[in-house]
């Protein structure tokens, strides 16, 4: 049955790279949810990671870009890097709802942030501007929050941003944790070979 206004997802992360479970979270939760569209959204800079150097934005959206070729489901939107500076998701939301005013936003994050939603900025306002969705892991369940939110179970997939940078910094393969053109991009660019903080 048809929806009366768009649904679409909003995966926001560092994507540092980006890999398979971002993609699979992103994939599972338009399906469970009927959604349009899911829409990563690398941040410009994590407010909850300042203390870590990541690769430079255009090179983590460049990488959200090759991954998502070739499914008309996921897109990339580019509104927190173009704004620069910190990202919150209040900001993030406030400009997507200018840009589709008619759209029902779902905000996809994992169950654990979700869990400290209290910690973001104007907490208060977000659940007015979304819906939030928390990817969990089968078998794993969320303490109950003060806040009206969906969760969606992924498959597990033992793949970190933070492991796929140990593996290139050490030589492991990465080529079935992330899409292949990430994966080449990454050797192209010779991004997280020179020992990155994590």
């Amino acid at each position: 049955m048809p929806h009366s206004q768009r649904r679409i997802g909003v995966l926001g992360g560092t994507f540092d790279p980006i890999h398979h479970g971002h993609l699979a979270a992103a994939s599972e939760v338009a399906a469970a949810l009927d959604l349009d569209q899911v829409l990563l959204v690398p941040v410009h800079s994590q407010p909850f990671k300042l203390d870590r150097l990541a690769a430079a934005p255009e090179h983590r959206l460049a990488m959200c870009r090759l991954a998502v070729e070739g499914d008309d489901r996921l897109d990339v939107s580019d509104v927190d890097i173009a704004r620069g500076g910190v990202t919150y998701t209040l900001d993030t939301l406030t400009d997507l709802h200018a840009q589709a005013p008619d759209a029902e936003l779902f905000f996809i994050t994992g169950s654990d942030a979700l869990a400290r939603l209290h910690e973001w900025k104007d907490a208060e306002r977000l659940t007015s501007l979304a819906r939030f969705i928390g990817v969990t892991r089968p078998g794993h369940s969320l303490p109950d929050l003060d806040m009206p939110h969906t969760l969606v179970e992924v498959p597990a997939m033992a793949v970190s941003s933070t492991d796929v940078r140990r593996r290139v910094r050490t030589g492991a393969p990465i080529r079935y944790l992330v899409p292949r053109a990430v994966a080449d991009y990454i050797a192209k660019h010779d991004l997280y070979a020179g020992g990155m903080d994590d």
